[in-house]
C-alpha cells in the first residue's frame, strides 16, 4: 500500500480496537478519572446525519486526549429507544416497536464504529432492555415511597388521534408535534411526581455548575422563583376562599376585578345561572388553546363574568370575578387579583369590558403609557400612600397578615412532573390497583415487563393500548391475594434518560441501579456534550432523579453533570438563488420587477467579501443554509462521505468547520481540504512506491528550527484540546506539516510526538503510521508529548539597530554571543546602510542594550 488510502486502514484498525477491546473502561482506580458523556441517541430508521458526529467526534477526541495524559476514561454510549415514532411506526405497518428499534440501533451502532469512536461497547445500555428498566422502575418505586410520586385528575394536553396525553413541548400551535393532529386539554387520572419540591435545590445547584450561561438561565426561568405574597379573597355569599399569589401586594388597593383560569376548581362552585352556559361554553373554547396562545402578549383578551363578587380584603369593596384564558391554572393558585393600573394584560382586560382602573404607582410626568409597571411612589392606597414601593411591600404583607387575610410566600412557576403517557412502548409502571387504590410492587416483582399486543393504538374508549391485555391486566396482589389491576399508563421517554448515566458506572450490577463504589469513582460526569434542545427538560429531570437517588444514599454526588457543552447545529449544504429577467442576470435589490429566481449550484457562484455573487459579475445572491431535514432534501448521510473520504477526514472536517459551539453549513466540496490534509501527512511519511518509511526519516538529532515547529504545535494543540477549540488545533497541525516538508530530514523524535498529537482527531491513520514508525502496541495510551518551552527560543537574537533614534537595519547574531558587546557592536557597525553614516560622521556614543537594541550615536 503506497499511497493514502482510508478504506484499507480504517477498516483495519476498527477490527483491531474490537477484537483487543483496546478501549475497554479500566477497572482499577489507581489513576484520576475522566468521564466523557454523549447525550445518547434515539435511534430513529433514517441513521444518522452528518450533524449527529459533531458532538460524538468532540468527546473522542477528549476521551483519546485523556487517556494518553494517564486518565482511566469512562466514554460509554446507549440508546434512548422507548418513545412515540417506533410506535407510530407500529401502528402504520403492523412491525412491533421491538423489532424495529433492534433494526435501528444495529444501523446507528454500524454507524458509529464505521466513524472509529472509542466507546467501550462492552458497556452499552438500551433504555427498553427489561434489565435497564427494571431499574427505571425501581427508581419510581423510590419516588412513591417519599411521598414524590402521586395520582391526580389533572388538566392535560390530550391527542385524540395518537390517542395520548403530550407534554407542552409536544404541543406547536394547538397540534401534535408527530403528525400534527388536533390536541385539547382535558382532565384526565395521572401520574404526576413532585418536582416542585426540590425547586430551591434545583435553583442553587446551578451555581456551582460550569454550564453556558444561557443554559443555566433557561433552567431558572423555567423554575421561575418569585417572592411575594399569597391573599385570601372572601367570596361574597358563599363560604369559600378565592386565594391569589402575587410579587406585588403594594398595589392591593388597585385590584379592581379577579380573574380565574377555565380550570379553576372554584368555578362550577361560585357561578351563577344566569352565566352558567356563558362559563362553560367559554371553558370549552379555552381547552383547545396551548397554554403559549393563552399567555400571547399580543392576542386580543377573551373572558367571561362568573355573577360573582370577591372581598378585597384591604378596602372591603366588591370586586367581580371573572374566568379567562390568560391565567394558567398551572402558575400560582390559578388565579390572579387583577390590577389594570399595574399590569398590560390586567390594563388590556379591563378596558375591553370597562372595568374600573385604579393607579397604585405614580408614574413619572412624562409618562405615556397605558399600565405603569414599574416602581415608585404609592399613591390611591390609604395607609400605605407616600411610601415607596419596597416598603409598601412590607408594609401591607404584614397588615395582612395581623388580619389573617394573607401572608409573605415564595412561588415557582415550575409545576410538577405529568409522568403518564397513554402509549404501549414505554416502561410499564411498577404498581397495582387493589379496590381502586394504587399499590407498589415489591422489589422483587421488578421488572415489570410489556405484554405481547397486536394493536398499538388507544383503544376506543380512550384506555392505552395495555388495556387491550386483559390476561396482564387483570392479575393477583401478591401481598393479599386479592384481584388486582395492573396500571396501563406507561413512564414518559424522559424516564429512561434521567439517570442512563448512573448505568454506565456499573452496567451488570444486579443489586442497584449503580454500584455506590462505581458511582463513587466514577461520578460526577466530568464532560457532558449534547444539543441545546435539551437545555431545560432532560437536564432539569435528569437533575431531580438525581438529587432524589442521592437522598436516598443511592448516589454521593449532588449534580450529575459537573461541565456542559452544547455543539452547534450542522445546516445542510449552502442554497443559492440568483434573479433573472427575460434571460438576462439582475441584481435582487435592484428597481426591476418580475425577476425569475434562479437555482445556483456552488459551481455558478463566487465568495465576494460577506456575500456571494453570479461568478464573473457583480450581482448578488441570496444564500442560505437551512436545518437538515428530509422534506428539504439536503440531508447529507456520513456514510457516503465516509465511503469517498473516509473517517478521519470526516472527523477532521467536522471539526475544523468552526468553534464547536457555533452554528455552521455543511459542505461536502470542503471535506476535500482536510483529505488532501491527511494526504500529506501520509506522504510526508510513506513511500509512494513501497509503502514503506520515506528514506528521509532518520534517528538524527532535530534541529533547532524543528524542535521550535514541533514545540510550537505541541503547546498549540494541547492548549485547544483542554477548551475545545478543535479547529484551531488543526490549523496548528496543518501548519506544522507546512513546516516538516521544507526539511531535507525528518528525524524520528520530531514526526512521532506529531502522529501523537493527530491521533485523537484522525486516530486510524495515526494508528497506522505509529506501527510503520515501528512500534508494535496501539497509540491509544502512548504518552501525550510534552511541551518544552525552551525549544520556542530561537537559535539566534536579533538586534534592531539605530542611528541617531532612527531604524537603519537589523543583525541576527548566534544566541551564545547574544551579549557580547564588542562583538554585536562590531555586527552592527558592519551593516551596509549603517557603515554610510559612519563614514559621513563621527561616532560619539554607543548604546548597548543586551538582547533588546543598538543606538549609535553620530555627529
Amino acid at each position: 500500500m503506497s499511497s493514502y488510502k482510508p478504506e484499507q486502514i480504517e477498516s483495519k484498525w476498527q477490527q483491531y480496537w474490537q477484537s483487543n477491546k483496546t478501549f475497554k473502561t479500566p477497572e482499577n482506580h489507581d489513576k484520576p478519572k475522566y468521564y466523557v458523556l454523549d447525550m445518547f441517541p434515539y435511534p430513529s430508521g433514517s441513521g444518522l446525519h452528518v450533524g449527529h458526529p459533531e458532538g460524538y467526534t468532540a468527546t473522542d477526541i477528549l476521551a483519546r486526549y485523556k487517556r494518553m495524559n494517564g486518565f482511566n476514561v469512562l466514554h460509554p454510549i446507549g440508546w434512548d429507544a422507548f418513545g412515540l415514532p417506533a410506535e407510530q411506526y407500529a401502528v402504520k405497518t403492523g412491525t412491533h416497536p421491538r423489532d424495529t428499534t433492534e433494526k435501528n440501533i444495529n444501523r446507528f451502532r454500524e454507524q458509529l464504529q464505521s466513524l472509529g469512536f472509542s466507546y467501550d461497547w462492552d458497556r452499552e445500555v438500551n433504555t427498553t432492555d427489561p434489565d435497564y428498566y427494571k431499574w427505571t422502575q425501581w427508581i419510581f418505586l423510590k419516588l412513591y415511597e417519599k411521598g414524590l410520586a402521586y395520582e391526580d385528575d389533572v388538566p392535560v394536553n390530550w391527542c385524540p388521534k395518537l390517542g395520548t396525553v403530550l407534554a407542552n413541548e409536544e404541543v406547536i400551535d394547538g397540534k401534535s408535534e408527530v403528525g400534527g393532529f388536533p390536541v385539547v386539554k382535558k382532565p384526565m387520572r395521572q401520574w404526576v411526581l413532585k418536582i416542585t419540591e426540590y425547586a430551591e435545590r434545583l435553583l442553587e445547584g446551578l451555581d456551582d455548575l460550569d454550564w453556558p450561561q444561557s443554559t443555566k438561565q433557561m433552567q431558572r426561568n423555567w423554575i421561575g422563583k418569585s417572592i411575594g405574597a399569597d391573599i385570601d379573597f372572601e367570596i361574597a355569599d358563599h363560604g369559600e376562599e378565592i386565594k391569589v399569589f402575587t410579587t406585588r401586594p403594594d398595589t392591593i388597593f388597585g385590584a379592581t376585578y379577579m380573574v380565574l383560569a377555565p380550570e379553576h376548581d372554584l368555578i362550577d362552585t361560585i357561578t351563577t345561572e344566569e352565566q352558567l352556559a356563558a362559563v362553560e361554553d367559554y371553558q370549552e373554547q379555552a381547552a383547545r388553546k396551548t397554554d403559549l396562545e393563552r399567555t400571547e402578549l399580543s392576542k386580543e383578551k377573551t373572558g367571561v363574568f362568573t355573577g360573582a363578587y370577591a372581598i378585597n380584603p384591604a378596602n372591603g369593596k366588591k370586586v367581580p370575578i371573572w374566568v379567562a384564558d390568560y391565567v394558567l391554572a398551572t402558575y400560582g393558585t390559578g388565579a390572579i387579583m387583577a390590577v389594570p393600573g399595574q399590569d398590560e394584560r390586567d390594563w388590556e382586560f379591563a378596558k375591553k369590558f370597562d372595568l374600573p382602573i385604579v393607579r397604585t404607582v405614580q408614574p413619572p410626568e412624562d409618562f405615556e403609557g397605558k399600565a405603569y409597571t414599574e416602581e415608585g411612589k404609592v399613591i390611591n392606597s390609604d395607609f400605605l400612600n407616600g411610601a415607596t414601593t419596597e416598603e409598601a411591600k412590607k408594609q401591607i404583607i404584614n397588615w395582612l397578615e395581623e388580619q389573617g387575610a394573607g401572608k409573605e410566600a415564595v412561588n415557582y412557576k415550575l409545576r410538577d412532573w405529568l409522568f403518564s403517557r397513554q402509549r404501549y412502548w414505554g416502561e410499564p409502571f411498577p404498581i397495582i390497583h387493589v379496590d381502586g387504590e394504587p399499590k407498589p410492587l415489591d422489589e422483587d416483582g421488578l421488572p415489570v415487563t410489556l405484554p405481547e399486543v397486536e394493536d398499538f393504538e388507544p383503544t376506543p374508549d380512550g384506555n392505552p393500548p395495555l388495556a387491550r391485555a386483559e390476561d396482564w391486566v387483570n392479575t393477583t396482589d401478591p401481598e393479599t391475594g386479592k384481584p388486582a389491576i395492573r396500571e396501563t399508563n406507561t413512564m414518559p421517554q424522559w424516564a429512561g434518560s434521567c439517570w442512563y448515566y448512573l448505568r454506565y458506572c456499573s452496567p451488570d450490577f444486579k443489586e442497584a441501579p449503580v454500584d455506590l463504589a462505581e458511582e463513587n469513582y466514577w461520578m460526577p460526569v466530568d464532560l457532558y456534550v449534547g444539543g441545546a434542545e435539551h437545555s431545560v427538560l432532560h437536564l432539569l429531570y435528569a437533575r431531580f432523579w438525581h438529587k432524589v437517588l442521592y437522598d436516598c444514599g443511592i448516589v454521593s454526588t449532588k449534580e450529575p453533570f459537573q461541565k456542559l457543552v452544547h455543539q452547534g447545529m450542522i445546516l445542510g449544504e449552502m442554497e443559492y438563488t440568483g434573479f433573472k429577467k427575460d434571460g438576462e442576470w439582475v441584481s435582487p435589490d435592484s428597481d426591476e420587477k418580475d425577476l425569475d429566481a434562479v437555482k445556483l449550484v456552488e459551481d455558478q457562484v463566487e465568495k465576494k467579501g460577506d456575500y456571494f455573487v453570479v461568478k464573473g459579475t457583480d450581482i448578488k445572491v441570496d444564500s442560505k443554509a437551512h436545518k437538515m431535514s428530509k422534506s428539504r432534501g439536503n440531508v447529507v448521510n456520513p456514510d457516503d462521505i465516509v465511503d469517498q473520504y473516509g473517517a478521519d477526514s470526516m472527523r477532521l472536517y467536522e471539526m475544523f468547520m468552526g468553534p464547536l459551539e457555533q452554528v455552521k453549513p455543511w459542505s461536502t466540496k470542503d471535506v476535500d481540504g482536510v483529505y488532501r490534509f491527511l494526504g500529506r501527512v501520509w506522504r510526508l511519511m510513506i513511500d509512494e512506491e513501497t509503502g514503506a518509511l520515506n528514506d528521509s526519516i532518520t534517528e538524527s538529532e532535530a534541529s533547532g528550527e524543528q524542535l521550535k515547529a514541533l514545540h510550537e504545535c505541541i503547546q498549540k494543540v494541547t492548549s485547544d484540546v483542554k477548551e475545545l477549540s478543535f479547529n484551531t488545533a488543526i490549523s496548528a497541525m496543518m501548519i506544522f506539516i507546512n513546516e516538516a516538508y521544507k526539511w531535507e530530514e525528518h528525524p524520528k523524535s520530531i514526526l512521532e510526538p506529531f502522529v501523537k498529537l493527530l491521533s485523537p482527531f484522525a486516530p486510524h491513520i495515526a494508528e497506522e503510521l505509529w506501527q510503520k514508525l515501528g512500534h508494535e502496541e496501539t497509540i491509544a495510551y502512548a504518552d501525550w508529548p510534552e511541551f518544552q518551552e525552551e525549544h520556542l527560543i530561537s537559535d539566534t537574537q536579533m538586534y534592531p539597530i539605530q542611528v541617531n533614534g532612527k531604524m537603519r537595519g537589523e543583525i541576527h547574531v548566534p544566541r551564545n554571543k547574544a551579549k557580547d558587546k564588542e562583538y554585536v557592536l562590531a555586527e552592527a557597525k558592519a551593516v551596509d546602510n549603517v557603515a554610510k553614516y559612519l563614514e559621513e560622521g563621527k561616532l560619539v556614543k554607543e548604546i548597548f542594550v543586551p538582547e533588546r537594541i543598538v543606538n549609535l550615536v553620530v555627529k
